[in-house]
């Protein structure tokens, strides 16, 4: 298996010294948005748990395209294939009744990759800077939208929902950092168990926190909340789990909800992962797109694939990365490459 691919240190280091030597006369040294930790000397590949930016060979793309094709071949039928997508809901719900909140950590790294997460005002407290003219201006936007309706968190001139939100790895590390600020979050999830458990959690105030069950692949399903409403969308490891054909309507009606300049931000799983190539046969449903032993599912993204999403929505890119790292087990000496997908898009200021 290709997550097996146990490199001997003497290749690995022949591998990467390639690649060094390939970088330094090209002159060229990568963009670093999403970490600086740049393997530059072979021999340092085991010090470390995680390179960023590791650039692929010719040999690595061709190996990591042959395993998806063979990984992909033998595809589960199709009268098999539908409970996937009904019932996913209860697959992620029998989830987290098995692992509560101990499965996943929380996500420290949000405010660094993605700062628009902070209100301007608490962005501008971090600098020493005057925020009043930005609050005044955030509360004029907001004027049309609380005198049209009552909803939660209708009078906090900066808002935030994160869809899939599961039990609160992003929701938490958001309301300890924005709990002085005049923010709100909404956070929702298809999983009942999994809003129980954010909901008891010692962190959560409904005074600041609106978590509610909610499936985005619903199209008859409201919001508790208006359109135009929201500053920012966050969308962590979601639509990985949704079927391709789904996303689409997923992204543009989640969309307009957003207010003008409001931004989306995702990050999620990219093609070639090495999560994608270590399936076993049989796991395929459609063309990149698995499920796993507990039946939840997940997709692999490209670049191209994530533009399209979000342009078709009405969304102007601001970043589209595609994030590549080695991530080392020091202890057995396996390197296993990953890739996942950062991007953001903002909703246009004046819209057509």
């Amino acid at each position: 298996m290709y997550g097996k691919q146990s490199f001997s240190t003497a290749q690995l280091a022949s591998h990467f010294f390639q690649i060094f030597i390939r970088l330094k006369n090209s002159g060229v040294r990568p963009m670093a948005p999403l970490g600086s930790r740049i393997l530059t000397n072979p021999d340092d590949i085991y010090k470390h748990n995680m390179w960023d930016h590791v650039q692929w060979t010719e040999e690595d793309k061709e190996n990591a395209r042959q395993k998806a094709e063979e990984n992909s071949r033998t595809r589960l039928p199709l009268p098999e294939q539908g409970k996937f997508d009904t019932n996913a809901h209860q697959y992620w719900d029998k989830f987290y009744e098995v692992h509560q909140d101990k499965f996943f950590k929380d996500r420290r790294w949000l405010f660094s990759e993605f700062p628009e997460l902070l209100p301007s005002c608490a962005k501008e407290r971090s600098t020493g800077a005057r925020c009043g003219d930005h609050q005044e201006a955030a509360e004029e936007q907001n004027e049309a939208v609380t005198q049209a309706t009552s909803f939660p968190g209708q009078h906090s001139s900066f808002r935030i929902l994160e869809v899939g939100c599961g039990v609160g790895n992003s929701v938490f590390p958001i309301i300890n950092t924005i709990k002085n600020t005049d923010s709100f979050i909404y956070c929702c999830d298809f999983s009942p168990c999994a809003i129980q458990l954010v909901k008891d959690h010692s962190d959560y105030d409904g005074a600041m926190c609106h978590a509610f069950v909610h499936d985005i692949c619903e199209e008859a399903a409201s919001f508790p909340f208006p359109p135009q409403s929201l500053d920012v969308i966050l969308a962590v490891f979601v639509f990985s789990s949704i079927h391709p054909q789904r996303i689409h309507g997923v992204v543009n009606r989640l969309s307009a909800y957003l207010k003008p300049g409001g931004v989306f931000l995702f990050r999620d799983y990219g093609r070639y992962d090495f999560s994608q190539l270590r399936f076993k046969k049989g796991r395929c449903l459609a063309e990149n797109f698995y499920t796993r032993g507990s039946g939840t599912c997940v997709y692999f993204f490209t670049k191209d694939e994530v533009h399209d999403l979000f342009t078709k929505a009405g969304l102007e890119k601001v970043q589209n990365l595609e994030d590549r790292r080695l991530q080392v087990n020091r202890a057995k000496k396996v390197a296993m490459h990953r890739v996942w997908m950062q991007s953001k898009y903002r909703r246009p200021q004046s819209l057509s």
